[in-house]
């Protein structure tokens, strides 16, 4: 089913990003890999250097790819940063990751669509679902993404667009990230890793393989899912 196409992952260069890069090779894409550290990134994967916080990199990013079939908005920036203490700085280096470089990615990457249409697939949270007893800015990011979601598809089907607009929202995946995620916490990560068993990166990459595997006319919407252990 993917035979032939052509796949743009933010943030392939680990966790999430990299298992699924791995996994959609495998299934026939041709994948390229934005994010800033290209070095990391297997041979396989075609580069594309680029800071996501940088709107005028994306724009020379994304002025270096010529087509473009699939999109997943896979790069996020998580801090535990509350409302009422956490550090404003923080607070703005989640946005312009997570909110205004998911947007503009999907804007650019419209634009190299074919007119059939493409395929929009953002990495969300339960996050955006929910929000946790800690990270509580990080949790409006996410809401925002359940947002932008949403209005992309219907601001696409309003204008006759086919191209499809789906997300994956899970819960705790065992990446990278967490360990931004629990800086300070060290301890109850270590915990956390030791009394659950948390989602993988391929779980999370063969759930996409299922999202951009979908026949013709389907459009899944949004796939939640937590591991067994996970209680909220």
């Amino acid at each position: 089913m993917l035979n032939g196409k052509t796949i743009l992952i933010t943030g392939a260069s680990s966790g999430i990003g990299l298992a699924m890069a791995e996994l959609l090779i495998k299934n026939g894409a041709r994948v390229l890999g934005l994010c800033r550290s290209i070095e990391k990134l297997p041979s396989e994967i075609i580069p594309i250097s680029c800071d996501l916080s940088e709107p005028s990199e994306i724009e020379t990013a994304f002025g270096k790819i010529e087509t473009l079939d699939i999109l997943v908005n896979n790069a996020g920036l998580a801090h535990l940063s509350p409302i009422t203490t956490g550090d404003p700085t923080q607070w703005e280096a989640m946005w312009k990751i997570n909110v205004q470089g998911l947007s503009l990615c999907s804007q650019k990457a419209l634009k190299l669509f074919p007119k059939t249409g493409g395929h929009i697939l953002n990495i969300s949270s339960m996050s955006g679902h929910r929000v946790p007893p800690s990270g509580g800015f990080y949790a409006a990011t996410k809401f925002a993404v359940r947002a932008i979601t949403e209005a992309l598809r219907a601001e696409l089907k309003g204008v006759g667009n086919a191209t499809r607009v789906s997300s994956i929202s899970p819960g705790f995946v065992d990446t990278p990230l967490l360990d931004i995620y629990f800086e300070g916490r060290e301890q109850q990560l270590k915990q956390t890793r030791e009394t659950m068993t948390m989602l993988t990166p391929d779980d999370i990459a063969k759930t996409a393989l299922h999202i951009l595997s979908a026949p013709k006319g389907v459009e899944i919407n949004d796939v939640q899912l937590r591991s067994n252990d996970q209680a909220i």
